[in-house]
This record gives structure tokens, C-alpha cells and sequence, in this order.
């Protein structure tokens, strides 16, 4: 059985074997890893050497725009946000990205393509339609949009409405995303979040008569309150939805780092073995429900170009997840976003205040990054072919890097043994593969080439595998 060919018996034991901290892969080095030295003049070098690159011209850019604001606190989220009443804020912050974009463009070169563009939060419709209007008329007036390009935004089900949903397609958005987390009202009311599968069902048949054809759902098992039975009747009530994509996320409780969790009780939290059953569940019925397994924690159904893009091997990861786009440069704008650029990652100031006063001073908002040495080029190829395509093709690094793969590797190959014994992996004379069974924890398996985290071993501040 492939990669691409998932087993729905679903083995608990194994689930539970490689429960352990992990990173994400959504970069490597992990953002942990970010250092305070590279900075503003490392970004800024790093835009004019892609402005005077051939890349400029053959790659197109993605967007990731940050809008930290909501309007309630949802306790389980551990996002950059703020919650506020005060609607000046946002206008301020409006005002801040421009700026941002104002200060970006010498170094951008003329008229940047861009074939993805992802809003998202906090809550991007906490701005008015005026305010989104006003900001992706900057965006468009700076970046040109290539035709059949992803938009998308990030939507709370309870900020919208059928004019608010014809205006974000009118404004250029094609992708929705919408947070449910779960739809039992005990859990809703445990973490903050009301909202009716009523409710959900009406923005979902409004969006798709406007013309929506991808709708993501972002699920979260493992929050107060939830039971197997309970966890059941949303899985049936989302299936029922149909959407397009979904996204599958296990809670980790972290409540010294994410202040909103301390109010939940940490007593209402299912237990390790439930949150473990709830997920079998979940991985099961979806796929029997039709919906391809893209990886750890990402479904869509067949027809959708994100299944069409695992079939075809043209899989990527990013700081969104999952994507369609090829490997290329990732502009990060507004607070606390991260971003891509050749060999190094940077990432804007956390603080909504540092950020403004940085760019009231001429500055951008660039506080840390890393610049990648050979090593972590090499390694970051292999931990994405795992993440994205499920197989390494020895050869193909070897050529890349310039390097004896086997001899390079020789301490990770030993424990990539290990792991064919469990049967997460199959060992080739030339390549790696990741079995369908190593699918479901493949990021325990794209830890062994993680130079940082088998080197020191400390893996607490990242959430669990599973």
C-alpha cells in the first residue's frame, strides 16, 4: 500500500506510541530558532538580491496578511491576537500596514506577481467591508494577481452575512476558511465560541451560491467538555456540510504560554486515551466519507486542487500549511507574521505597539530571523519531500547538495531502522518512503533529520504530534 493510499484501520497503539512534542514543519529551522541578529538589514538585503534575481520574474510571491483583532475571546487559541471593542484600533492598524507595504516597495521591484494571498488572524473580518476594501485596493495596486491564483481569508461564521460574503468575492477572495472547532454547546460554551450548526450551514449555502468552490473547516479535538459521543455527532454534522477541505487539530493545553487557556478548567479535558480515540475516529470517517488523507492534520476531497496536488507530487508547506503554490518566497506583513525570502526566514515584532512605532520611525517591523546554512538547506529538503510528498529520493539530495547521502545521514539512517521495524517507513537501497501507517505521525518521522531537536532533545515548547 502507497503513501497515497491510506489504511482506515486506524492502529490506537501507535497513535499513542508517537504522541510526543514536535514541531510543525511549516519551516526549517523552526521558528524557535529565530535569532534577534538577523534583522531588518538581513530582510532588506535578502529583498534586493530576489529583486535582482531571475526568480523575480519566474516565481511569484505569496502574501500572508495578519489581522490580530476579535471581537470575543475564544479560550482555546493560542494565536497573536487582541480583543477589543474599540474599532480606531483596527483603523490604526490599517494605517500601520500601509505603511509596512509603502516601505517594502523599493526593494520589491515593479509590479510583483503573487499567486497566493492568505488573510488571516485573529479575525480578518473584524475590519469593515470598507476598511478590507481599502486594504486590498493596496495590495492590488502594489502586487499584480495572477489569474487562477489561491485568495484566500479567514472567516468567523458569526461576522458574516450574505452581502458580507458576495463583497469578499467581489473584492477577489476565491478560498474561505471558516473556524467550527466543534459544534456541542457544551463545548462552545466551555471555550467561549457559540455559534449554531444552523448558523454555520447558512453561511456555507450562501457562500457557495455566491461562488465559493473551496471551503476549509478547521475542527479541534481534545477541548473541555468534549466526549467520544459528542466528538461523533460533529464529525456526522460536519461531513454533512461537504466542505471541500478540512482541518484536523489536536488542542495542547499550554496555558503558560497562551494566557486565554487559563480559563479553562483543566478538569473538563478529555483524557490522553479519549483525545487518541476521538482522532482514530475522525481519520477514519473522514476518509470513508471520500475525503483524501494530505497529511498530519489536512483533508479535501479529491476534485480539490490540493488533493490534485499530492497525486501529482506538487505538494508544498508553508507557514499556512499545506499548499498548491511551488517552494518559493513568502512576504509576511503585519504583526508577528513570518516570512520567506531565499535562504533565510524573518518574522515582524510580536507587540502591536512596537510594531506601529517601528514603522512611524521608517523602519520595518523585522526583529528576527535565520539565515540557513547548507545544513539546514539540505535538511529542510528531506524534511518537506517526508511532509509533502511522503518519499526521499537519495539521489535527487545527493545531486542537489552535493553530498554521500549515506555517509551524510549515516546517524539518522540508523534510526530511520528503527522505524521500518514499527512500520512507519520502508528503506530503500535509494529512497525513504513513508508507509500509510507512518502518514498519521509523519512528523515524528521528519524529526530524525531535525539537527536541532535531536541535538538537544528538548521538545517541550512544541505541541504534540498527534
Amino acid at each position: 500500500m502507497g503513501a497515497n493510499t491510506m489504511n482506515t484501520n486506524i492502529p490506537i497503539a501507535i497513535l499513542q506510541e508517537f504522541d510526543v512534542p514536535g514541531p510543525r514543519y511549516t519551516s526549517y529551522p523552526t521558528a524557535d530558532r529565530f535569532v534577534d541578529a538577523h534583522g531588518e538589514a538581513q530582510f532588506i538585503q535578502a529583498l534586493e538580491e530576489r529583486k535582482a534575481s531571475a526568480r523575480a520574474k519566474t516565481s511569484p510571491l505569496s502574501l500572508y496578511v495578519h489581522i490580530p483583532f476579535c471581537v470575543s475571546l475564544c479560550y482555546y487559541c493560542a494565536c497573536n491576537k487582541i480583543i477589543t471593542g474599540n474599532y480606531q484600533k483596527a483603523m490604526d492598524y490599517l494605517d500601520d500596514l500601509k505603511r509596512e507595504i509603502d516601505l517594502l516597495l523599493p526593494h520589491l521591484g515593479q509590479g510583483p506577481f503573487v499567486s497566493q494571498v492568505h488573510l488571516g488572524g485573529g479575525t480578518p473580518t473584524y475590519f469593515k467591508d470598507a476598511e478590507l476594501s481599502e486594504l486590498m485596493q493596496c495590495l492590488r495596486s502594489v502586487f499584480q494577481w495572477q489569474v487562477g491564483g489561491e485568495y484566500a481569508i479567514e472567516v468567523d461564521p458569526r461576522t458574516v452575512n450574505d452581502e458580507r460574503l458576495h463583497h469578499l468575492w467581489a473584492m477577489g477572495f476565491n478560498r474561505l476558511s471558516l473556524g467550527i472547532q466543534d459544534f456541542d454547546p457544551k463545548v462552545q460554551e466551555a471555550v467561549h465560541r457559540m455559534q449554531s450548526l444552523d448558523d454555520v450551514n447558512a453561511v456555507i449555502h450562501s457562500a457557495r451560491s455566491v461562488g465559493f468552490s473551496s471551503i476549509n473547516l478547521d475542527l479541534i479535538y481534545g477541548l473541555p467538555m468534549q466526549t467520544v459521543s459528542g466528538w461523533h455527532n460533529t464529525l456526522e454534522s460536519v461531513l454533512q456540510l461537504r466542505p471541500e477541505r478540512l482541518a484536523l487539530y489536536g488542542y495542547a493545553h499550554l496555558p503558560a504560554r497562551f494566557k486565554p487557556q487559563r480559563h479553562i478548567n483543566v478538569a473538563a479535558l478529555p483524557q490522553a486515551a479519549q483525545k487518541t480515540t476521538m482522532l482514530a475516529m475522525a481519520l477514519e470517517r473522514m476518509q470513508d466519507a471520500g475525503y483524501v488523507y494530505i497529511g498530519m492534520d489536512h483533508f479535501a476531497l479529491p476534485q480539490d486542487s490540493l488533493s490534485v496536488a499530492k497525486r501529482q507530487g506538487r505538494l508544498h508547506r508553508n507557514f499556512q500549511g499545506y499548499s498548491t503554490r511551488p517552494d518559493g518566497d513568502l512576504l509576511g506583513l503585519g504583526v508577528s507574521s513570518i516570512g520567506s525570502m531565499g535562504a533565510s526566514y524573518v518574522q515582524n515584532t510580536k507587540s502591536l505597539e512596537e510594531y506601529s512605532d517601528l514603522l512611524h520611525l521608517g523602519k520595518l517591523p523585522v526583529v528576527k530571523g535565520v539565515a540557513l546554512t547548507r545544513d539546514d538547506l539540505v535538511r529542510r529538503s528531506i524534511i518537506m519531500a517526508l511532509m509533502c510528498q511522503g518519499r526521499v529520493e537519495m539521489a535527487g539530495i545527493e545531486e542537489a547538495h552535493l553530498l554521500n547521502f549515506k555517509k551524510y545521514f549515516a546517524r539518522e539512517l540508523t534510526q530511520v531502522e528503527t522505524l521500518v521495524e514499527s512500520g512507519l517507513v520502508k528503506l530503500e537501497s535509494h529512497a525513504i518512503e513513508v508507509t500509510s501507517l507512518g502518514w498519521y505521525v509523519v512528523r515524528a518521522i521528519a524529526m530524525v533529520f531535525d539537527k536541532y531537536v535531536q541535538a538537544d532533545g528538548q521538545r517541550a515548547h512544541f505541541s504534540k504530534i498527534l
